[in-house]
């Protein structure tokens, strides 16, 4: 029961942290931080019977570390993948040689006329391994997992992040640096 419940917050933050604050009225600063006391009162204002140990048990054992704490325990937010305009503070990191992007087959024609772009996301989000991008992938239909050239595109320009849950980040990936498995 109680995994149930944890799962059903942990998709309801992720849509209010990550994209719809004002569902229920959060307020966010501009590196995606809300007071978990505000969290929690519009919470249970709303409908949504939640606890600070329910936060925090959510933040610990997400398996893919979606949010973060700050250091005081009084704020949270989503570590990546907003569509909103935050800065999550996130800082240059220098990419492996390849990366992995896993996707539904049925984007590949898109893929190959305009490369992999970050749709309604601030960045496009780039997996360490072949396994977690295939994972990636199956949530959109039939998957392909596509290798990234990232050690062309970083000698290119291109900047790369590594966000506090490990996703890596970068605006887009131009078709260039796309390879099929």
């Amino acid at each position: 029961m109680k995994k149930d419940k944890d799962r059903k917050l942990s998709k309801f933050l992720s849509l209010l942290l990550r994209h719809q604050p004002e569902a229920i009225g959060l307020q966010m600063d501009a590196k995606g931080w809300v007071s978990l006391d505000q969290l929690l009162q519009q919470l249970n204002k709303h409908g949504h019977s939640s606890q600070l140990e329910d936060i925090q048990r959510v933040v610990a054992n997400n398996n893919k570390q979606r949010f973060a704490l700050d250091m005081e325990g009084r704020r949270i937010r989503a570590n990546q993948g907003h569509s909103l305009t935050v800065d999550v503070e996130l800082t240059p990191t220098p990419p492996p040689p390849f990366l992995y992007h896993g996707t539904a087959k049925r984007f590949l024609e898109s893929i190959r006329q305009t490369g992999i772009q970050k749709m309604n996301r601030q960045y496009v989000h780039l997996s360490a391994d072949q396994d977690t991008a295939m994972e990636v992938g199956l949530r959109h239909g039939p998957p392909i997992v596509l290798t990234i050239d990232c050690q062309q595109m970083l000698e290119d320009g291109y900047v790369f992040y590594l966000s506090e849950n490990k996703v890596w980040l970068v605006d887009q990936v131009p078709i260039k640096y796309v390879q099929r498995i």
